[in-house]
């Protein structure tokens, strides 16, 4: 009897083991799931972490591009818009044109730009704006900051996709750095029976990138549409544009009119002097058989300039009496391609700063002395080649033929250079590297 007592309690204990074996062996294996399950849990949190900032990175559009180049002029100390001053006694010279790195952040219905220029000349700011559209068409925008003019075609035209090393005389003068500070309002609708319009229009200082000088503010706007021919590989672009502002003369100061070879002098009481311009602008694409397409493009633009004495430029604070012009300019600019690589280049531009006025007035006897260098006409007929070396490189050559408006034979002190035409053509070679 006592044997199978002893038995059965070792059975017992036996059991007893091996259940707590099994126990342990269940606890330890559910710690283990919980355990792969807390590391799982935790991987996709990381993972939708990692998801959050990739969406982030995905958002953010870097871009840039460097244009370094050797120039050519006929003379030390060239003063030309075709390829920028030269300074004396310098007549070649190594440039770092532009070098430009733009952080795009795109949010959809929401932008966010700045984009920085930087060369042998130090640090600049070029964009800085911030640019939202409304949720519901998604056609019209508001954006507000520092921001390419909404002028013409010219402007906005980027100087990576130029076939030109410059702007044309006329929008260097009248635009200088193509940039303003202000706001502006744009309608631009991605489809519908209107998508072939677009408009922009806003208020700005006036100054380009500089600070606040008055409390005027200068209107710009443009209308512009698109007219695709599909089947014909074909396409007509325009617009017409307006600039309306003003200057703040100086307390003290006179405002002076050259009209018609006569030079009114305009009571100092004057505030405010008018800057006015219109403007028109057309391109045309066309895609010739065998050859390759080419483009057409051209511009037109008149109105008043307040400038100085010495200078046609856009008057600003500080620069004493102000010289109002009646102005006209405009570009022919004919690009053909030639093959997948290649582009051959024609343009052809005039300003003349004071329709008013003939050169050979200028420093005639008789004439008013108010007239000068800064109502000569100018012309620039230039001509190059575009090498695309790859979808980054490019190479740009081309050679600006400028010819200036001869003044009066009796002309003296500093009209006289401008007896004859000036040695200031320029050739520039450029390369071009792009992401």
């Amino acid at each position: 009897m006592k044997r199978i007592l002893f038995v059965l309690f070792l059975m017992a204990v036996s059991l007893q083991s091996h259940l707590f074996a099994q126990e342990a062996e269940q606890k330890t294996t559910d710690e283990k799931i919980e355990e792969v399950k807390g590391q799982a849990e935790g991987m996709n949190e990381t993972l939708l972490e990692m998801k959050s900032t990739l969406d982030a990175l995905k958002k953010i559009k870097l871009s840039g591009y460097v244009q370094a180049q050797f120039q050519s002029a006929q003379n030390d100390g060239v003063k030309s818009f075709a390829g920028g001053d030269f300074s004396a006694p310098l007549h070649n010279r190594f440039v770092l044109r532009r070098g430009r790195l733009k952080v795009n952040y795109d949010n959809d219905l929401t932008q966010y730009v700045i984009q920085i220029d930087i060369t042998q000349g130090g640090l600049a700011t070029k964009d800085a704006y911030v640019s939202v559209k409304e949720p519901w068409l998604k056609s019209f925008s508001l954006t507000s900051g520092i921001f390419d003019r909404p002028f013409g075609f010219e402007i906005s035209y980027s100087s990576s996709s130029r076939e030109t090393p410059e702007r044309t005389r006329l929008f260097q003068t009248l635009f200088p750095g193509e940039r303003d500070l202000g706001a502006k309002v744009e309608y631009a609708a991605a489809d519908g029976p209107l998508s072939f319009l677009n408009v922009k229009a806003g208020l700005f200082t006036g100054n380009g990138i500089g600070a606040e000088t008055d409390n005027a503010k200068d209107f710009i706007g443009r209308v512009g549409v698109q007219l695709p021919f599909a089947d014909e590989n074909f396409e007509i672009d325009g617009g017409v544009s307006a600039y309306v502002g003003k200057v703040r003369l100086d307390d003290g100061k006179k405002q002076y009119k050259l009209d018609n070879t006569a030079t009114v002098a305009v009571d100092s009481t004057t505030r405010y002097i008018n800057r006015n311009y219109i403007g028109f602008d057309a391109q045309l694409y066309y895609d010739l058989p065998v050859i390759g397409g080419f483009s057409l493009r051209g511009e037109f633009i008149t109105g008043k300039q307040p400038g100085t004495s010495s200078n046609n430029a856009v008057y600003k604070a500080k620069e004493g009496d102000v010289y109002s012009r009646n102005f006209y300019g405009y570009y022919i600019n004919y690009v053909q391609n030639i093959g997948l690589q290649n582009q051959f280049v024609l343009k052809y531009d005039v300003y003349d700063p004071n329709k008013d006025v003939k050169g050979s007035e200028i420093g005639a006897a008789g004439v008013s002395s108010k007239f000068g260098a800064a109502d000569i006409k100018y012309s620039t007929l230039g001509f190059g080649w575009v090498y695309h070396w790859d979808s980054n490189v490019k190479f740009v050559f081309y050679y600006d033929m400028v010819k200036n408006e001869t003044v009066a034979s009796t002309a003296t002190g500093a009209l006289v250079p401008f007896k004859s035409d000036l040695k200031d053509n320029v050739f520039t070679c450029r390369v071009q590297y792009k992401f």
